[in-house]
C-alpha cells in the first residue's frame, strides 16, 4: 500500500503465535545466552518461578506473523526505527496475537513519507505483554 492510501487509525491483526519452548530455548542460546532465559532451576528461584522467552524472541514471532499481512508490501522502501517495551513475561507455550494501528504519517518529500505503526501484542489470556512503535519508510503513490 503506497503511503497516499494510508490513514490514521487503519487496523491490521495478526495471526497467532505460539512460543514453542525448543525454539524458545535455542533463540535464547544463540541471541540472550542468560539463566532467566536457559537454566530452568534458576529460573524457578526468579519471581518468574520459570524460564521465561527473550524479549526480543516474543516481539519477532510476533512480527513474522504482521508481515504476512503487512499494510505495505512492495511499496515498503525501508524501516527507520523500532522501539519494544516488555510490559508482562512471555512464557513457553504462550500464544503470542498483535494488533498493528497506523499512529502516524508525515510525507518526507514527492517520493516517500514516514508510517509511524504501533503494536500491541497480547497473550492468550488477553493480557499486554508489549508493546513496539515501528517508523517505516513507504512510497508515494504520486511523483
Amino acid at each position: 500500500m503506497y503511503f497516499d492510501e494510508l490513514t490514521p487509525g487503519m487496523t491490521a491483526e495478526t495471526a497467532p503465535a505460539r512460543i514453542e519452548k525448543e525454539k524458545m530455548l535455542s533463540f535464547a542460546r544463540d541471541y540472550d545466552n542468560i539463566p532467566l532465559h536457559t537454566d530452568e532451576e534458576y529460573a524457578k528461584k526468579t519471581p518468574f518461578g520459570r524460564l521465561i522467552a527473550p524479549g526480543v524472541m516474543s516481539f519477532m514471532s510476533v512480527w513474522a506473523k504482521y508481515l504476512e499481512v503487512d499494510f505495505f508490501g512492495e511499496e515498503l522502501l525501508a524501516g527507520k526505527s523500532t522501539k519494544i517495551e516488555w510490559i508482562k513475561p512471555v512464557f513457553a507455550d504462550d500464544v503470542l496475537y498483535g494488533k498493528a494501528t497506523v499512529t502516524n504519517l508525515q510525507k518526507r518529500n514527492m517520493r516517500n513519507g514516514l508510517a509511524e505503526i504501533t503494536f500491541e501484542v497480547f497473550n492468550q489470556n488477553g493480557e499486554l505483554v508489549l508493546t513496539n512503535v515501528t517508523e517505516a519508510i513507504v512510497k508515494c503513490k504520486t511523483v
